[in-house]
């Protein structure tokens, strides 16, 4: 497996690997880095070249790490699950997503492509998280809770049964949401109040 990035998020991604015995690690990075523990860091190889390896982007940053998916044509992505992690049988995960340690993902859950699903966060039954999201370490979502695209859900952020959360907003830490988020709005407190909504973007 390829992890695409050599910064702190990435040796998350490479101790998910060694939990379920992932028999090949590589790490690409942009920049010239010193190697991550035993790990050396290369530059990534040309889209051009054959790439046989899977992989899954170790970049945190929502908008970036699409920017990176889409850049990789033709590539191959896996996904990294933490040995860990407790996911339903009946939940689907797309590629290039990651799920840390702790992690609980119950019945009939859809979460979508190069998502985040961090340490110890709760996703319930029949939640759907778009493609990009990123599910904090300890937030909670109950049950039927829709989160769009590209959104961050805060650390430790909890969210009532049946909420909708749009496309590319910020929730932040420790927000309790019991009404439905608008794309692209920054949302705090608790309860949890809107306060900035971009115009449009990421």
């Amino acid at each position: 497996m390829i992890v695409y990035g050599a910064s702190g998020h990435g040796k998350v991604i490479i101790e998910i690997l060694e939990s379920i015995n992932t028999p090949h690690i590589e790490i690409w990075d942009d920049a010239d880095r010193e190697p991550v523990w035993q790990y050396p860091v290369q530059r990534p190889l040309s889209a051009h070249e054959l790439i046989n390896d899977k992989m899954v982007i170790s970049i945190g940053v929502n908008a970036t790490r699409k920017k990176v998916a889409e850049r990789l044509t033709g590539i191959s992505f896996g996904t990294a699950i933490h040995a860990d992690a407790c996911i339903s049988k009946r939940t689907t995960i797309g590629e290039g997503t990651v799920i840390m340690a702790g992690a609980v993902v119950n019945a009939d859950t859809q979460i979508g492509k190069h998502c985040i699903v961090n340490t110890c966060a709760s996703i319930d039954h029949d939640c759907v998280i778009g493609d990009y999201a990123h599910i904090s370490p300890n937030a909670t979502l109950s049950g039927d809770v829709h989160v769009g695209e590209g959104t961050h859900v805060g650390a430790g952020a909890t969210t009532i049964q049946g909420i909708r959360i749009g496309k590319w907003c910020t929730i932040g830490a420790g927000a309790v949401i019991i009404k439905d988020i608008p794309d692209y709005a920054t949302a705090v407190g608790n309860p949890a109040r809107i306060i900035k909504i971009k115009e449009s973007g990421k």
